[in-house]
């Protein structure tokens, strides 16, 4: 068998060194990982950390995922809209503090009057964000759901020729039974297995820049069904992703299914995290704000993983509570200068550097379009920080023992 640090220094992976990769527990191995997949960022990325400006504008949904808090059938959960003119000031705060980018997310709609108020918010914070400092606007990502490709077209033409969209649509998992099982009976001809993928691939044709993700420690997922969601990514030739670590919702339906003890589930979180980094390279990662559901510094230790994008949450503070998907989100009391201030400076600490006032398009983007591809790595951060090395980044790692999952979900994440 291979041994790791040879394992790490591959730029190709069979199915089973991702899977021996994603599950490893060992304090020492997991910070060999870390290590690569940091050095990796580095070098093919560069050492900037982009900010997305996320604006929860609507927790209104016509689905019914049985993970999620603002499902239809949460009948205790207070709806709310925010205007045109709220969400524009949002993204126009955004740009005056130096975010090079917005992303828009909302409970899924489909109605008319739903596309058209996007529509106008496009227009809107792309006339209205342009500055000496973004003379071209503010990026934009949405985060809305499955759509018909003729309203992906019209939201992304709402933007003009600038190639300055993005859409992130989370595959969730790639394994068709818990897929099924996140989905109601009755429910999924209204969001299906292969609806998901088809929406992607509209995405693409409609001219975005496509991200997607899935949910990391699902009941029933096993190791394997982690590396098949990398496989997907890997065929999809995705930008960009997001993913995070699965956390109940008590506005769900899933309560009785349970969820992984919080430090296995971090590490695991973290283990992906990075292996995507090694095995896709150039992409755009970001680390989720539910990281910091499970650790205080969880989105700094996802940094430290390989994610390169940072997602503050400047939704206005009064509505903020009301857009939990899962218990515990953190940072919904906090104002949006309090999250800019308290963010640069744990971005510091990780040895990275805040990319203010840019977009932020992954260089694999880049180089799928031909444009250039400039890694903005402008200083030697060993040698900036007197010598350290990086493996000083002040890392905690969750519990390592496997003993600590419980038994039903032990089972699946180690069979493979």
């Amino acid at each position: 068998m291979k041994t790791l640090d040879d394992l790490l220094r591959q730029e190709r992976f069979s199915d089973a060194d991702i899977i021996r990769l994603l599950g490893l527990t060992d304090p020492e191995d997991c910070e060999r990982l870390r290590r690569a997949a940091y050095d990796l960022t580095t070098r093919l990325v560069g050492d900037l950390v982009h900010y997305r400006g996320i604006i929860e504008f609507s927790n209104r949904c016509t689905l019914n995922c049985r993970y999620c808090g603002i499902r239809r059938d949460n009948r205790a959960l207070e709806r709310y809209d925010l205007s045109l003119e709220q969400l524009v000031e949002g993204a126009v705060w955004a740009a005056e503090n130096n975010y090079g980018s917005v992303c828009l997310q909302a409970g899924e709609r489909r109605d008319e009057s739903f596309v058209a108020f996007v529509e106008d918010c496009i227009r809107e914070i792309r006339a209205r964000t342009r500055s000496e400092r973004l003379p071209e606007g503010a990026s934009i990502t949405l985060s809305l759901g499955e759509q018909p490709l003729e309203t992906y077209a019209r939201w992304r033409a709402a933007a003009g020729e600038a190639d300055c969209m993005r859409y992130l649509l989370r595959m969730e998992t790639t394994n068709p039974e818990i897929f099924a099982r996140l989905h109601p009976d009755g429910f999924a001809h209204e969001k299906a297995y292969a609806s998901r993928i088809q929406a992607l691939r509209d995405l693409r044709t409609a001219g975005f820049q496509v991200g997607t993700g899935g949910m990391i420690g699902l009941p029933g997922q096993t190791l394997a069904d982690l590396c098949a969601d990398i496989r997907f990514y890997q065929r999809m030739d995705v930008d960009m992703l997001g993913m995070g670590p699965y956390i109940l919702s008590r506005g769900g339906d899933m309560l009785d299914e349970g969820m992984l003890e919080q430090g296995p589930l971090l590490q695991l979180a973290l283990n992906m995290l990075a292996v995507c980094r090694l095995v896709l390279r150039d992409v755009n990662i970001a680390a989720a704000t539910a990281l910091q559901a499970l650790a205080e510094d969880g989105r700094e230790q996802g940094i430290a993983h390989g994610c390169n994008i940072i997602m503050p949450n400047i939704t206005p503070r009064p509505v903020r509570k009301r857009y939990q998907l899962y218990d515990n989100k953190p940072c919904i009391d906090e104002e949006p200068t309090d999250c800019r201030a308290c963010l640069e400076g744990r971005i510091h600490r990780m040895g990275r550097r805040v990319g203010w006032n840019q977009w932020g398009c992954s260089s694999h983007f880049r180089r799928r379009m031909n444009l250039p591809v400039v890694v903005l790595s402008a200083i030697d951060i060993a040698d900036e920080r007197s010598g350290s090395s990086l493996m000083d980044i002040p890392v905690q790692h969750g519990s390592t023992r496997m003993e600590s999952v419980s038994i039903r979900n032990r089972a699946s994440l180690t069979k493979s």
